[in-house]
């Protein structure tokens, strides 16, 4: 029934974007997103575009399609780059390969912060420097701030991972990024890329003991059914997806109509976030409800682990071709003390 009542509810949101009577000569915006339609993203950038069309009283033909129905989210920033969308909101996670700068937030100074600690730095001036980054080097415009997908952890399989001494030797799964490699391994794990599809093949076959991933993603394609049984929940890194609109689409807008997707934009983030984090919670409570066992680090471990973590910082910079002088400057901004 929930998952039919969110279907709905996306659904009334589309329709109504098409329904606001755009001009002939209405500006057309196609949105872009790859997430489906139950997904709570989606949820956030349909109540962004039906707002959008309504109060563009016509001057803006707002077009919005979920589930990769117009592009997949490694793909869309080309066709922003080429016009052929104006608007996508794609996973940090995809945007680091081409901007190295976003990678910032999966170094060792983030691992096992709280939420308030990471919306202070990507809503502050370090958020705004790499936002103005990824508008410089892709020839975009980020609208603003950015949307939570939520933290990640190490979920496993079999001997249940309850302790950083459990994470010692496991084989460990991840979607990719050199960080999240380097950040598991240091802690003892052996970690592999494995694309999507072929995890529960790796899981069927005993050549995993885990992945780094999310309680919502998790329970999306019922891993506990596939012997995922335990979660370590260290806050691994926070994962957010970034609106994007094409530049020379936002070239083309009169001041007043870039200054009303902005706005509109932004009143959207902070109910997105709180969705976002109601989302990651409920579905933590459906994997503890089929048997899943969730352990947590104390404060001084966690504490001592990113340490050991940022010991391994500088080189993490250099592999990953971060700005030295943004992240010196990050840190400070976290740490002032330091």
């Amino acid at each position: 029934m929930l998952h039919q009542w969110v279907v709905g509810v996306v659904a009334a949101a589309l329709t109504a974007v098409g329904a606001f009577g755009a001009a002939a000569d209405a500006f057309a915006v196609r949105i872009s997103t790859e997430n489906s339609d139950s997904h709570f993203q989606t949820r956030i950038v349909a109540a962004f575009a039906e707002e959008l069309a309504k109060r563009a009283r016509g001057r803006l033909d707002v077009r919005y399609s979920p589930g990769a129905r117009l592009f997949m989210d490694r793909d869309v920033v080309r066709a922003l780059q080429l016009g052929k969308v104006e608007m996508a909101v794609p996973g940090t996670w995809q945007l680091d390969r081409l901007v190295p700068d976003v990678g910032l937030f999966l170094l060792p100074m983030f691992y096992g912060r709280d939420e308030a600690a990471i919306h202070t730095v990507t809503d502050g001036p370090p958020g705004r420097d790499v936002s103005r980054r990824i508008d410089r080097q892709l020839q975009v415009k980020v609208l603003g701030r950015w949307i939570d997908l939520g933290f990640t952890h190490i979920f496993g399989r079999g001997r249940p991972i309850r302790t950083y001494q459990d994470v010692a030797g496991r084989r460990i799964r991840v979607a990719g990024g050199h960080a999240n490699l380097a950040r598991l391994e240091t802690l003892g794990a052996q970690a592999f890329v494995i694309p999507w599809p072929d995890f529960p093949e790796a899981l069927a076959l005993g050549t995993v003991d885990g992945t780094l991933t999310s309680f919502e993603t998790i329970g999306s394609a019922a891993l506990w059914e596939r012997g995922i049984n335990s979660v370590f929940a260290d806050r691994q890194y926070f994962a957010q997806y970034v609106p994007l609109v094409s530049q020379r689409f936002w070239e083309r807008l009169p001041e007043d109509l870039r200054t009303l997707m902005a706005t509109v934009w932004d009143e959207q983030v902070d109910g997105g976030r709180r969705l976002a984090s109601a989302a990651q919670e409920k579905a933590r409570s459906s994997f503890v409800a089929h048997g899943g066992l969730v352990s947590e680090p104390t404060a001084k471990a966690l504490s001592q682990a990113r340490n050991a973590l940022l010991s391994k910082q500088d080189d993490l910079v250099s592999a990953l071709g971060i700005d030295p002088d943004l992240a010196e400057a990050t840190l400070r901004f976290l740490e002032p003390a330091r």
